[in-house]
């Protein structure tokens, strides 16, 4: 059976010399892996971290590893693929979610809230350094977690003061909050041993270096 969806792009691995595992989550298949051919129709540049794409799927119940095709792009992310910080950003963002999900394991709404995520990081203008921060917390949140700033605080190293900061602000509030790269990064792995922590998992988030490079100290 071959179902239409539609799909965020979390990473993929190379398959022989003309195709990938596509590592996705959807709203029909949580966090579900498909055998893609490239070719001219289906080029590697549709697959970049965050994409949101339209897919068939090609349902086998004999099959572990389902086939999908017919790629089209629904949110074509323009501000955000022509900026080197939101690029990084949604670089992290995709790799937190391809680690911290399980294979077809599904959340309910979290596939929509995702979708939220990534609009908004494309369509900020400014003030969007601290996006990657937001973006854990809420994913907590997203997973069941809610975290207060006395479940944080045992992880938190001596950044209690930014953690309390940060967690009591709405969004807009959170964005103009001054922070060095550095601290940015602090918080970062704070809130990731957190959700190893609850999740039972060990993450290694590599991007996170990448932003703390770009973002300087």
């Amino acid at each position: 059976m071959t179902v239409n969806t539609e799909l965020i792009v979390l990473n993929h691995t190379r398959f022989g010399e003309s195709s990938i595992v596509l590592h996705t989550l959807s709203k029909e298949y949580g966090r579900r892996s498909f055998l893609v051919r490239i070719g001219k129709k289906t080029p590697m540049s549709m697959f970049l971290p965050l994409a949101i794409l339209e897919a068939d799927v090609v349902e086998n119940p004999k099959a572990t590893l389902w086939t999908a095709h017919g790629f089209s792009s629904c949110e074509p992310l323009f501000r955000l693929r022509g900026d080197m910080y939101k690029n990084s950003i949604a670089m992290f963002m995709s790799e937190v979610l391809f680690r911290i999900l399980k294979e077809e394991g599904r959340e309910d709404g979290l596939y929509e809230w995702c979708v939220r995520q990534i609009l908004t990081l494309d369509a900020l203008e400014s003030d969007f350094s601290n996006f990657h921060i937001w973006f854990l917390l809420e994913l907590a949140v997203a997973m069941g977690f809610s975290p207060s700033y006395d479940d944080l605080a045992p992880f938190a190293d001596g950044y209690y003061s930014e953690i309390r900061k940060f967690i009591s602000s709405s969004f807009s509030e959170a964005m103009l909050i001054p922070m060095t790269g550095s601290t940015r990064t602090r918080l970062c792995e704070i809130i990731i041993r957190y959700l190893e922590f609850h999740g039972e998992t060990s993450l290694n988030i590599r991007s996170l270096d990448v932003l703390n490079e770009i973002y300087g100290s």
